[in-house]
């Protein structure tokens, strides 16, 4: 990755912030991730049968509307947007190349499932689970920033991405009144994997973290545990206390809270904690002297 230096900075031994992949990137991560959970959720989930093939068409729309808007951020990150058919270019190492591949499948199969062709569905939700796959390899990718090569942050894009995509078909709920008494269940269960695995990350990378990537990293992991772990807990129980009569409302706020502390997660690691480890000098070099 080449790496961009701002006028204050200065190379040297100590780490300094890419700024290669900024918010636009991030945007990338978190709309592709929400999307491609939106879709795999809504096909596990949403009503089957005639009467609701317009809901599980529009549930579709959204979810490859949040992925065209995700690949919209990475276009206009681009520095001449006009070559932005050369991601296609290498596969073979490039797992952003495999992600333009996947998606440029992926359109046209949830085109498919929404003119409601039979098996389409399912390939629609194969498809997105192997796009936010290849965006999970991505960051690990980048050997050089230390918050991104843990093997343990694929898994945790994943269990995200498809955290959010739950988080967002709660949110429907109101819409779609396709919430069956398994989905809360998912969700919760969801919610506690993606604690637990970001728990295991921030241990793994915490010693070749540079102090500022460690600030950053440490305000997001409160934010996931309090407003994207605590508080849908906290809904999800409180909705199974009160009753059906007010569920749908506890549901939503709840899906609302795992989707935005799930997106912020990803924007600070993204633009805020990508600082690399410097450079690996022995010691020194000083002018005039022989080392």
């Amino acid at each position: 990755m080449k790496i961009k230096v701002s006028a204050a900075s200065a190379f040297g031994p100590n780490p300094w912030q890419q700024t290669s992949w900024d918010w636009r990137a991030a945007g990338n991560f978190i709309c592709g991730g929400a999307g491609t959970g939106l879709l795999l959720t809504s096909a596990l989930f949403a009503r089957t049968g005639v009467a609701s093939h317009w809901t599980q068409t529009w549930l579709l729309l959204v979810g490859l509307a949040l992925v065209g808007l995700g690949l919209l951020c990475v276009w206009l990150e681009i520095g001449r947007p006009l070559r932005a058919l050369h991601v296609f270019i290498n596969p073979r190492t490039s797992w952003m190349s495999r992600e333009a591949f996947v998606g440029a499948v992926l359109f046209p199969a949830g085109l498919a499932a929404m003119l409601g062709w039979s098996g389409w569905l399912w390939v629609t939700a194969a498809l997105a689970l192997l796009f936010l796959y290849c965006q999970s390899r991505m960051l690990p990718a980048a050997r050089g920033i230390p918050a991104w090569r843990s093997g343990l942050l694929s898994p945790l894009f994943l269990i995200t991405g498809w955290c959010e995509g739950c988080g967002i078909f709660l949110l429907l709920g109101f819409l779609h009144g396709g919430v069956s008494s398994a989905m809360p269940i998912v969700f919760l269960a969801l919610l506690v994997l993606r604690l637990l695995v970001w728990s295991r990350y921030r241990g793994s990378v915490d010693d070749t973290l540079a102090v500022p990537a460690r600030r950053a990293l440490d305000l997001a992991g409160r934010r996931l545990l309090w407003l994207g772990s605590v508080a849908p807990l906290v809904l999800l129980a409180l909705g199974w206390l009160l009753g059906a009569w007010v569920q749908p409302l506890l549901l939503a706020v709840a899906g609302a809270c795992a989707a935005g502390a799930g997106g912020y997660l990803k924007y600070i690691l993204v633009t805020r904690a990508s600082f690399n480890q410097g450079f690996a000098l022995a010691s020194m070099p000083v002018r005039g002297v022989r080392t």
